[in-house]
């Protein structure tokens, strides 16, 4: 069982930059594809970012290309998403996902673990 809890939502202005982190309770957390999502009003559920089981790779939806980085501190059994040059139309509830595989998946039903959710709010 793992256990996923994500902070450091917030509002923020267009152009500005935010920090998303999950921190993993629960074993084998070097063994998790580790993987973030997000979720507007109205719409369904994203793929974001996703880092493999060391960092070593990693994968980006081509809305965040380039402006989102993801990685993870396994020592720490944390993942980050550094989120720069925000944009109005990335405001959603960003949520957090674990994958027990060594492959990186974009979509939602191939995640096992889920986190609550962190609000970003990003004004024009």
């Amino acid at each position: 069982q793992v256990q996923l809890v994500e902070s450091g939502g917030g509002l923020v202005q267009a152009g500005g930059s935010l920090r998303l982190s999950c921190a993993a309770s629960g074993r084998s957390f070097s063994t998790y594809v580790m993987g973030w999502f997000r979720q507007a009003p109205g719409k369904e559920r994203e793929f974001v970012s996703a880092i493999s089981w060391y960092g070593g790779s990693t994968s980006y939806a081509d809305s965040v290309k380039g402006r989102f980085t993801i990685s993870r501190e396994n020592a720490k059994k944390s993942v980050y998403l550094q989120m720069n040059s925000l944009k109005p139309e990335d405001t959603a509830v960003y949520y957090c996902a674990a994958r027990l595989s060594s492959t990186i998946a974009i979509e939602t039903r191939k995640y096992d673990y889920w986190g609550q959710g962190t609000q970003v709010t990003v004004s024009s």
